[in-house]
């Protein structure tokens, strides 16, 4: 295999399949009229065939993809190969979505996937840079062992809207400094490992209540507003780190260019920024004088595919000048491969009658060669050895400690009265829990039964769906309500994907009910008087709403469960909360953002 490759003289062909980052969650070998559903953990011949034929540049993978290890290092070396075999012979980019936190597609059982940014934010006041360091640095380390290149991470979004479904704990903030510095450091651990990084969501996601895997979203802000809030962090990373690739946001920005297109159901509509050349070219790369690669945020995303063709939607996005259409077109079967060479033939068409400029598609494919270059990415691999060693690294026990760390480092004190926190329970005491579903109850009782001196009895109300009466008798029973709230609910990226919502319209609106019945039965402790501990598990702007029933409130910014084998239910966050809980730690997280009735009095 080879593993070097010539960056000069390259074809419009070579140059257009560099420019492509293809998913291949899911592949059916034989055409259907059924929407394929099978995962795509061996590499197929076809796809082989196409890595190879069209030179494709990369791929991005998904939580589907990946089973264990061993077949994750097997696949990506198959990739690889399929590479080595191209013209071009260059390797590929193989990208991930693994921030940490709410965004991980490697199972939590196999690689370390931390608490998130919203939590590496609340740690800041006390520790610094310290928790975006180690976490960018430990993940790099588990990807780049498993042969994964990209990581669609930093989220360097500043989260200035509490109603905002998409990004929420996936920033480490509102505050463009604290994420600035925070977001720099990450570049920083990832890339000194190894790791490519791709900022997003360029010129920022943080004010939104739309989100762009549903639908348009658009933000009013002024230039003033962009320069002062949205740009920051970009403006600062790209000058003191200049990270390998900026990922671009399907938002209008009409501030920034207000200029329209027509949708191809017939109506006129501002610009998204991922097509709009004035935003991409004249902004960022002139402004902010970045010169490394630029890709698209997924283009099968609502915010983008409700109102353009895929390929119209490659063709504006390149006009625009991004480097790198990210999953350009839905490759389920061998059907969607006749697309594919239907895209790269009108690429190369609109190349040749000037729609597209020639010198800028070769100047692009030469940003993503050097990329590789400079990364040393290569297609040779042992594959046995690396087997060994990703064995070894992934969830290794120094990096399931820094893991902890973080989580404890982050929970946060909002209110404590009559000194309800720390727990003090006689023997036998009644210990009863409120979550989203059963398995969050049963990590936290088992993390409590872990780190507490007596035995208590414990009883469970999920907001899943409850037995009224049984919740109710449970309530006036209890010694202490442990109440748990997740909000907003989670969105189509932390799910997985758009075919998440093609498969379960109905994803969003699921818990919407849990909300109220939570405020009923906190209302019900309340007038039984009964020491309450409220715990905002996600987004903290919830402590607004159900703060006021709380004799104490914690926010730990996730709640993801690690280990689940029915026996043991675990999760990093749950083992913070019982710690902090019982006084076996204090709490020295600080909020990074503004919750009212808290920290804006």
């Amino acid at each position: 295999m080879k593993s070097t490759f010539a960056a000069t003289n390259l074809t419009l062909e070579q140059q257009i399949g560099q420019k492509l980052m293809l998913d291949f969650r899911y592949y059916c070998e034989q055409d259907s009229e059924k929407k394929c559903r099978t995962p795509m953990t061996e590499l197929p011949a076809d796809l082989a065939k196409i890595i190879t034929k069209h030179d494709i540049g990369g791929v991005i993978l998904f939580a589907e993809n990946i089973q264990n290890i061993n077949q994750i290092v097997k696949l990506n070396n198959q990739m690889q190969q399929a590479a080595a075999k191209a013209s071009l012979g260059a390797p590929l980019f193989i990208s991930i979505d693994q921030e940490g936190g709410r965004v991980a597609r490697i199972p939590r059982d196999i690689a370390t996937s931390f608490t998130g940014n919203m939590s590496i934010g609340a740690t800041y006041a006390e520790h610094g840079t310290q928790f975006a360091t180690q976490s960018a640095q430990v993940i790099a380390d588990e990807l780049k062992a498993v042969g994964v290149n990209v990581n669609y991470a930093p989220t360097v979004d500043v989260n200035m809207n509490p109603d905002n479904p998409v990004i929420n704990v996936r920033s480490y903030g509102e505050d463009p400094s604290l994420v600035s510095k925070l977001g720099g450091a990450q570049v920083a651990g990832f890339e000194g490992n190894g790791v490519i990084t791709s900022l997003k969501h360029f010129p920022g996601h943080g004010d939104t209540n739309v989100d762009s895997h549903t639908g348009l979203p658009k933000v009013m802000h002024d230039k003033e507003t962009i320069w002062q809030q949205d740009l920051p962090p970009f403006k600062e990373i790209i000058k003191e780190q200049n990270p390998g690739m900026i990922m671009t946001a399907h938002i209008q920005y009409p501030a920034l260019d207000d200029s329209t297109f027509v949708s191809k159901d017939g109506k006129t509509m501002i610009k998204p920024a991922t097509m709009s050349r004035k935003i991409i070219t004249d902004l960022l790369r002139g402004e902010l004088n970045y010169q490394g690669v630029v890709i698209t945020d997924a283009l099968d995303m609502a915010g983008i595919s409700h109102f353009f063709e895929p390929i119209e939607a490659v063709v504006n996005t390149f006009a625009a000048g991004v480097d790198i259409a990210l999953m350009p077109i839905e490759i389920r079967s061998p059907k969607d491969l006749l697309v594919l060479d239907q895209l790269i033939a009108r690429l190369v068409k609109e190349v040749k009658n000037g729609q597209l400029n020639g010198k800028e598609i070769a100047q692009s494919a030469q940003r993503i060669l050097k990329l590789k270059s400079k990364f040393k990415l290569t297609t040779a691999l042992d594959e046995t050895l690396a087997i060994q060693k990703a064995q070894l690294i992934l969830g290794d026990s120094s990096h399931r400690k820094v893991e902890a760390e973080l989580a404890l480092a982050a929970i946060t004190l909002a209110k404590n009265v009559q000194s309800t926190l720390p727990l003090k329970l006689a023997n036998n005491a009644k210990v009863h829990i409120i979550m989203p579903d059963t398995r969050k109850c049963m990590a936290l009782e088992q993390a409590i039964k872990q780190y507490a001196d007596n035995d208590y009895q414990y009883s469970c109300t999920s907001l899943q769906g409850f037995e009224p009466s049984a919740a109710l008798k449970a309530l006036n029973n209890a010694d202490v309500i442990i109440a748990g709230n997740a909000s907003p609910n989670q969105s189509a990226v932390e799910i997985g994907g758009m075919d998440d919502l093609a498969d379960d319209p109905q994803f969003a609106i699921a818990k919407s009910e849990q909300g109220a019945a939570l405020e009923r039965l906190l209302q019900q402790a309340q007038r039984a008087n009964k020491k309450t501990v409220f715990v905002s598990l996600r987004a903290p702007y919830d402590i607004a709403k159900f703060g006021q029933y709380g004799d104490a409130i914690l926010a730990t910014y996730a709640y993801n469960i690690d280990i689940d084998n029915n026996v043991k239910v675990a999760g990093p966050a749950f083992t913070a909360l019982a710690k902090v809980l019982l006084g076996k730690a204090a709490a020295t997280g600080t909020l990074p953002v503004t919750v009212n009735g808290i920290n804006n009095n």
